[in-house]
């Protein structure tokens, strides 16, 4: 009877956190009360014998708990990479960053050879604008006009676009870094070492595809007699205005942890007996006071750039909805944990005889169900980073062949969900119908799944 009820609330847990992930509905509550009811099952099964659950306030201090777990670790740096995107924005480096690396474009009138370069390019913008929607509405204004002139159909423009946030290795990531923390690991050694070695070869293999699908498109369309749609109205090209140093000083700010953290990791790997303790945080941190310096040294106005810097704590507020989630994620895990299904389910797997890459395969399937149908695997990844190390050492099996294949599968299938956010802005500023958008999407992304699984598992297993 026990083993009957411990089934039934965790597939009502589970229904009930995927039927708000379809309605694209705010999650965090779910996971919360979910994760809180589940504790209260848990303990009227007599099923929490620690002392400090025994109490009516168990679910409760459960909260309290991750709170105290995530936010100085995983939140905190979440925090202040919030905060310094947001200055980027704020004093304009983002801007710069974004004209520079597209203005040497402008000048390539060849429509498929730019096809790869836009994506690998937009990809790399992914660093500075992380948000896949904000990154479309920009190439939308920058790109896009670019593109059409080019002789590039509206929709392999509007493909490129909409695939160019993707899995571009950072240890600026909100979820690399909730996954080295929930692997005890340094973000930088996780994303570096284990992360890059799946996600940079899988965008160079998703660009080759993205070549090829596109041009085989265009020549049946243009056989089939569709009419390629006329230039639309879009937002000018922003002129930056400024020296050479200027440029070159503003493009560098917005990638500036990503390069010291980088420079430090190779430095440690050359001199191997040595180890420069440059976090994640730390890094910002300083990246953020070399900005405030370099506005000071540009405007010469100390109360404008000091009021300026306050950017940077609104932008920390505003990422205080990631680490909520993830607090929310950590407390349903607790409430699955508590009633006993996560042991159960690790005994299992450990007496099962399944191939190793089974788990991961579920794992990704599960993905590409829910991110195509609500258009964002956020939450579930999130609720799933906790479970993804004891579930990987049940099944007696590496945790990164765990970890790389479900991040990395959540960002790749975006692009193929018509709800998605970045589809639905490509497709409404195109004049293109989302299903339209996706059909140009989904093989070059779903290409990418299935190669970054299959070197997942030769790198992992």
């Amino acid at each position: 009877m026990e083993l009957v009820l411990m089934y039934v609330a965790s597939v009502l847990a589970i229904a009930a956190v995927v039927f708000m992930l379809l309605k694209k509905l705010d999650i965090k509550i779910t996971l919360l009360g979910v994760g809180m009811a589940l504790i209260v099952i848990a303990m009227a099964m007599g099923k929490l014998p620690t002392k400090e659950f025994n109490d009516f306030m168990a679910p409760f201090n459960a909260i309290i708990d991750q709170f105290k777990a995530t936010l100085p670790k995983a939140g905190l740096i979440i925090l202040i990479l919030g905060g310094y995107t947001a200055y980027m924005s704020k004093i304009g480096a983002n801007d710069v960053t974004v004209n520079t690396l597209t203005k040497p474009l402008r000048g390539i009138r060849s429509a498929y050879v730019l096809v790869p370069i836009v994506f690998l390019l937009g990809n790399v913008l992914s660093l500075v604008i992380p948000s896949a929607s904000n990154l479309a509405i920009i190439l939308l204004a920058t790109l896009y006009p670019v593109l059409r002139k080019s002789g590039m159909s509206t929709l392999t423009a509007a493909a490129v676009i909409a695939t160019t946030a993707t899995v571009m290795p950072t240890p600026l990531g909100g979820d690399n870094v909730a996954i080295a923390q929930a692997l005890g690991m340094d973000v930088s050694t996780y994303v570096f070492r284990y992360h890059a070695i799946v996600s940079v070869p899988t965008l160079f293999f998703m660009a080759f595809v993205h070549y090829f699908w596109q041009m085989y498109l265009d020549k049946k369309d243009l056989k089939n007699g569709i009419v390629r749609q006329e230039d639309l109205e879009i937002e000018a090209l922003k002129t930056i205005n400024g020296g050479f140093v200027y440029k070159t000083v503003y493009t560098l700010l917005p990638l500036l942890p990503i390069v010291i953290l980088l420079l430090v990791y190779v430095f440690n790997l050359l001199t191997k007996g040595t180890d420069i303790g440059m976090s994640v945080e730390l890094v910002s941190l300083i990246s953020f006071v070399i900005a405030i310096v370099c506005e000071l040294i540009r405007k010469r106005n100390s109360k404008a750039v000091l009021e300026d810097t306050e950017s940077f704590f609104r932008g920390m507020g505003n990422a205080m909805g990631i680490v909520a989630l993830l607090v929310a994620a950590g407390v349903f895990v607790q409430g699955l944990k508590s009633i006993g299904i996560i042991t159960h389910l690790q005994d299992v797997m450990t007496t099962a005889n399944v191939p190793g890459f089974t788990l991961p395969l579920i794992l990704v399937l599960l993905s590409a169900v829910i991110v195509i149908l609500s258009g964002s695997g956020t939450a579930l990844f999130y609720a799933m980073v906790p479970l993804m190390a004891p579930l990987a050492l049940a099944a007696g099996i590496s945790a990164y062949a765990v970890t790389v294949p479900m991040g990395l599968a959540g960002n790749l299938l975006r692009a193929v969900s018509p709800v998605s956010a970045v589809v639905v802005i490509v497709s409404g500023t195109t004049k293109q119908t989302p299903f339209n958008i996706v059909k140009r999407t989904a093989v070059p992304m779903v290409a990418g799944v299935v190669f970054m699984f299959v070197l997942s598992m030769l790198f992992f297993l």
